[in-house]
């Protein structure tokens, strides 16, 4: 059974086809890419995937069960985790709070608990920071874990974002254009750290990236869409030499 199956899935607003009949099979420790120009409807099958959006057609299901209708809260519990092409991190509170606010929707305790600060609010609490601390220095951010995101270098905050996702334990990691904005120095560390959490995890990773470097250096099968439907899908080598892809993205030169 496939850890993620996206089925004839369709999404219509209004008169526009966003997404048109996708279907992706993803298993687990897997690291793909879903690529295609700017307006694709990339984003849009993440935001199907990960609860924002209700198919108008079609069914995504996680480890065989239907998550059709779901809010973005229920698909994360079932081990979903989610990055955003514009970073969206929670600037007024520091770098640890933000890895720990993320815990919420697993709290174990209620507001009786939080009230009268019972034996099962210490313990969770407790628990909370030890998964956020000890994340944040598997991902040598530790240092930073009391500054304000919006102090931090953009490349930073990408990080920062990549941990939160992290840190409710994800089975599929979904990452949307996370080397959007870096420098060549930050998009060689990106590499680096997909890399390095692939390898260490027990963990799916599905991107979209615009930066081939990062498609190429990482993922072993490429799906490519473009104005929502599917053109072409394959290694990375068949993916650079598809006349699909190429004229996608580069236009018909016989014009």
């Amino acid at each position: 059974m496939p850890l993620l199956e996206v089925k004839n899935v369709t999404q219509r607003f209004g008169g526009l086809q966003a997404v048109s009949e996708f279907n992706l099979s993803l298993e687990g420790r897997e690291l793909i890419a879903l690529i295609g120009p700017n307006g694709a409807g990339k984003t849009t099958v993440f935001n199907l995937v990960s609860g924002f959006y209700t198919p108008t057609m079609g069914d995504i299901t996680i480890d065989g069960q239907s998550i059709r209708g779901f809010k973005p809260h229920k698909v994360t519990a079932l081990g979903v985790g989610r990055t955003f092409q514009n970073i969206r991190l929670w600037y007024q509170m520091s770098v640890l709070d933000n890895i720990r606010v993320s815990q919420h929707y697993r709290l174990g305790y209620g507001i009786l608990d939080c009230a009268f600060r019972t034996k099962r609010y210490f313990a969770r609490e407790k628990e909370i920071d030890t998964i956020a601390w000890e994340l944040l220095e598997a991902m040598s951010l530790k240092e930073y874990a009391h500054e304000m995101p919006n102090n931090l270098p953009y490349g930073l905050q990408r990080r920062v974002e990549i941990a939160r996702a992290m840190s409710i334990k994800p089975k599929i990691l979904l990452l949307d254009e996370p080397a959007a904005g870096l420098n060549s120095a930050d998009v060689d560390g990106l590499i680096d750290l997909v890399r390095w959490l692939h390898q260490n995890f027990d963990i799916s990773i599905w991107m979209i990236e615009h930066q081939m470097k990062v498609v190429m250096s990482l993922c072993s099968w490429i799906k490519v869409i473009d104005f929502g439907q599917t053109i072409a899908e394959g290694t990375p080598e068949e993916i650079q030499n598809n006349p699909a892809v190429i004229k996608a993205y580069l236009g018909d030169d016989t014009l």
